[in-house]
């Protein structure tokens, strides 16, 4: 399924947090729910404010000790793999494994789920 229109999307409230990953990053997810919404960033140096869509991931305490209990992904070709998975159901039994590819606004990501 295709992304949404982003003026069809609530605004994610805050605090955000950004899914950070370094070339050839790693992240293991085990989704227990999520929210598709939008959210307004404020690209470096001194780029102007744009609202993007984000996809807020919540994750038990065993993938996030800290607060908050969620991950913020803001890429918009890993929201577009991982959502026919979360639209379909059963997410919280499956694992999602992210691996990212690059850096700056030139990456990808890979998704590789596993039960």
């Amino acid at each position: 399924m295709p992304i949404p229109d982003i003026g069809s999307l609530e605004a994610l409230p805050g605090p955000y947090e950004i899914l950070e990953l370094g070339d050839g990053g790693l992240k293991d997810l085990t989704i227990k729910n999520y929210t598709l919404g939008k959210m307004v960033i404020h690209p470096r140096p001194q780029g102007a404010s744009k609202a993007i869509v984000a996809l807020r991931v919540f994750v038990p305490e065993s993938v996030k000790s800290l607060y908050p209990d969620y991950y913020d992904i803001t890429s918009q070709t890993l929201i577009a793999q991982l959502l026919p998975y979360l639209e379909a159901g059963g997410y919280n039994k499956q694992r999602f494994t992210i691996r990212k590819i690059g850096m700056g606004p030139q990456a990808r990501f890979s998704l590789q789920v596993s039960p």
